[in-house]
């Protein structure tokens, strides 16, 4: 049966929100109650983009400025300062862009070779302790650069910054990661789960994560895709491109889930950016 967002759906949820109940536990009590996943984020969403909040969320403190490429008009060129990078393509709500020409391909190659001897099996944020740990979910090898560590990573991060309109020090390190052959990175959220233990010794450094851009340093020759399956989308890991997308609140209703499909022939290297809310030291 189909199923439609009504006025008398939107007003439930407004008095919900507005009694303290919380964003992901309204998706959750929706979708036991047989609504589809998407359209329950869906719905929930729409009541923050029409600015609208319950009283726990006028203080969201992802609620200002975010990390925007300047799209609205249309426009298929964007000027990051040293180059001219091309829009491929957008999504209003996630805000997804993808960029063509971000890197050249002697970029990719500098950055591959730098990071090369300082690959590490990657790990993720811990739920129950503070600090990382290696995660079943998450398959790949990786390493972090310092901010402007290299001329090659100070260049590029300067072009992000002025791509997306973000500060370069509101930036985490440049990330790369490399996947072999079936290696993966499961569907999962960049921002910091507030339920996690090492969230708030986190947050300190800068504040919530509010954009990631994924670049990719090379092309394998089949698999490796950056999925949305909130949305259905697939961004295929071509080198010099990248995928752009940010998230006003750190829940589910942000329809950011994301995962890096298995490579299945070939390998892939990509770099990650993540821009925080604040300085990031």
């Amino acid at each position: 049966m189909t199923q439609y967002i009504t006025p008398d759906l939107r007003r439930w949820l407004k008095e919900q929100l507005q009694s303290g109940v919380k964003a992901t536990d309204l998706v959750i009590s929706m979708t036991q109650a047989g609504w589809e996943r998407k359209l329950a984020l869906q719905a929930v969403a729409e009541l923050k983009i029409d600015g609208w909040f319950g009283k726990k969320e006028e203080t969201n403190p992802l609620a200002g400025k975010l990390p925007e490429p300047l799209v609205g008009d249309g426009r298929c060129l964007l000027d990051a300062g040293d180059r001219e990078v091309s829009v491929l393509a957008t999504v209003q709500h996630p805000r997804v862009v993808v960029f063509g020409n971000l890197l050249s391909p002697e970029e990719c190659r500098a950055i591959i070779d730098a990071a090369t001897p300082r690959m590490q099996r990657s790990e993720t944020v811990s739920e129950k302790s503070v600090g990382s740990e290696v995660n079943v979910a998450r398959t790949s090898r990786g390493m972090f650069f310092e901010r402007a560590e290299t001329d090659v990573i100070a260049r590029v991060e300067a072009r992000i910054a002025r791509l997306v309109n973000w500060p370069v020090e509101n930036g985490e390190g440049v990330q790369v990661l490399n996947y072999q052959p079936g290696a993966e990175y499961q569907p999962h959220y960049d921002y910091f789960d507030a339920r996690h233990a090492s969230t708030e010794s986190i947050l300190k450094r800068g504040g919530q994560r509010v954009g990631t851009l994924v670049m990719y340093l090379n092309t394998p020759k089949r698999g490796g895709a950056t999925t949305f399956p909130d949305i259905k989308m697939a961004v295929q890991p071509i080198q010099g491109q990248a995928v752009f997308f940010s998230y006003a609140t750190p829940d589910p209703s942000s329809l950011t889930l994301h995962g890096g499909a298995p490579v299945l022939e070939g390998e892939k290297w990509v770099a990650t950016k993540w821009l925080r809310q604040g300085r990031f030291e």
